[in-house]
């Protein structure tokens, strides 16, 4: 069993939204109700089949490193009342993703070996081999795509466009290195490295929130750190735990998201083996055995667990 969508209608639900990858439900325009689907996307395109525990292994990170860092900044958290779902405060979101990056790999690697040395408005130092690690982590952000495609955007067209104010920009900024060190300090602990991740970030009145999810396998990329350097001098590709390994297979099978071309076949044996990486992921990052909640009426079980929830609010 596996969570393709869900159809709840909650007292005084004042809107639904569903995204890439979760069902979002608006209580009282005030509180958001996330449900962490088992859909999966890569190169902004939904999938066709979900991959079973994709949506509790998203969900239980991200609430696991929201509290790891609550100390570096507030967040919209409220109550995790069930494996898939986190509610919490409703935000006016900024409409940038803040992308850092401490390693040349993945997107950041494929625009460099086309010979471009810039991204978001950074010069990258030449001569750098495939996931060899930058003198200081880089952030390269993203516009925020309601549909389609997120694209990059440098910091001076941010600033000049007015997406976000340069105050509140210098903040965000401050804030993304801050959690990127400690996610890449908790990483370590585990024998990790926390390549690259993303953070959004939203506002109540004044104040800034961390919102959404991070460090999780769907806006993070992690290496094995044992043999990192080993590999990197063989030039070997690095053991990684993310969700690169999906847009690999895509690649692979003539799928990068663009017009005319069809996803592969997704076979029992692609969806298993993805699950299983992503559990792998979450036992590696939180260092605890991967709990499976119950498949049997997975809707009955999210929907009494959030009406349950919704009654302390």
């Amino acid at each position: 069993m596996a969570i393709q969508s869900t159809h709840f209608q909650f007292p005084n639900q004042t809107h639904f939204y569903k995204g890439k990858v979760r069902d979002v439900y608006t209580i009282k325009d005030e509180i958001l109700v996330m449900v962490a689907s088992d859909r999966i996307s890569a190169f902004d395109v939904v999938l066709p089949e979900p991959i079973p525990f994709k949506g509790q292994v998203l969900n239980q990170i991200a609430s696991n490193f929201l509290n790891a860092t609550k100390d570096i900044i507030p967040n919209w958290v409220l109550s995790v009342p069930d494996a898939n779902v986190t509610i919490g405060k409703k935000c006016e979101p900024f409409k940038v993703e803040m992308v850092i990056r401490g390693y040349l790999a993945g997107h950041a690697w494929r625009t460099y070996r086309s010979g471009t040395k810039e991204l978001c408005g950074v010069t990258l130092p030449e001569g750098l081999k495939e996931n060899q690690a930058f003198p200081q982590p880089i952030i390269t952000p993203t516009t925020k795509a309601a549909h389609g495609h997120d694209e990059d955007i440098s910091r001076e067209q941010i600033l000049a466009k007015g997406i976000v104010s340069e105050s509140d920009y210098i903040q965000l900024e401050k804030y993304t290195q801050l959690l990127y060190a400690r996610g890449q300090e908790i990483a370590k602990k585990r024998g990790l490295i926390l390549v690259d991740t993303k953070y959004e970030f939203g506002k109540i009145g004044d104040q800034i929130y961390l919102i959404d999810e991070i460090h999780t396998p769907d806006s993070s990329r992690y290496f094995y750190l044992e043999g990192y350097e080993e590999r990197l001098k063989n030039n070997e590709p690095q053991k990684q735990l993310s969700k690169e390994f999906v847009r690999e297979w895509l690649i692979a099978n003539g799928f990068m998201g663009q017009e005319g071309q069809n996803v592969p076949e997704m076979t029992p044996q692609i969806v298993s083996s993805i699950s299983e990486r992503y559990i792998e992921l979450y036992e590696n990052i939180i260092g605890e055995k991967f709990v499976k909640a119950d498949q049997n009426q997975i809707e009955t079980r999210i929907q009494n667990n959030i009406l349950s929830a919704l009654e302390r609010f």
